[in-house]
């Protein structure tokens, strides 16, 4: 290993992940939930009712033909923070008192999360760049080592995200700060 290079570990006591949600790709989409494949938008249902947590499930990205009035085929969920500014994952326990190995906030489902949250912090893996807004990568810029299910997890992700029809849609959320309202948009949009 290198010696500016190290392992990826979450910083002693952080759930920005989990809490903090951003607008992307530009504000007028609002902010985004965990992005949830079709596939295990059920299952993800399913352990809301078993957890007894109330979720909210948007699409996120539509594929159609050209000149078509909305998606024919959504490729894409997402899953929108508990609160009225898009924050904070409905399956984080914020109200018992356990903690995790690193003394953040425990997953109600984090054997069985998706795989958005699984691949987290990687946002590419080759080569590897981590998402800058993680505490982790913001202090230490670079990790080298133990990110191989990260890397599986991204690499699935990215298998199911192929386009073949010639207009994408993406989902505006109408979620944000209050102070954005104006600005972000509902429904689907074209790109």
């Amino acid at each position: 290993m290198c010696k500016y290079c190290m392992d990826f570990g979450c910083i002693q006591d952080c759930s920005q992940c989990c809490i903090e949600r951003e607008y992307f790709p530009s504000k007028k989409f609002g902010k985004i939930g965990v992005l949830v494949l079709p596939e295990e938008k059920k299952r993800i249902e399913d352990l809301a009712r078993y957890c007894n947590v109330n979720i909210s499930i948007l699409p996120r990205i539509g594929l159609s033909g050209a000149g078509m009035p909305a998606p024919a085929e959504i490729i894409a969920y997402q899953l929108m923070g508990r609160e009225q500014n898009g924050n904070t994952c409905p399956f984080l326990d914020t109200e018992s008192q356990k903690r995790s190995p690193h003394g953040g906030y425990t997953c109600k489902i984090y054997d069985k999360r998706p795989l958005a949250c699984m691949a987290y912090p990687l946002n590419e893996s080759a080569p590897i760049v981590l998402d800058k807004k993680c505490k982790f990568c913001k202090e230490h810029g670079v990790a080298d080592g133990n990110l191989n299910s990260e890397i599986e997890a991204l690499l699935k992700i990215k298998s199911k995200m192929h386009a073949s029809a010639p207009v994408v849609w993406r989902y505006a959320t109408n979620v944000g700060e209050e102070s954005d309202a104006d600005e972000i948009q509902h429904g689907w949009i074209s790109e």
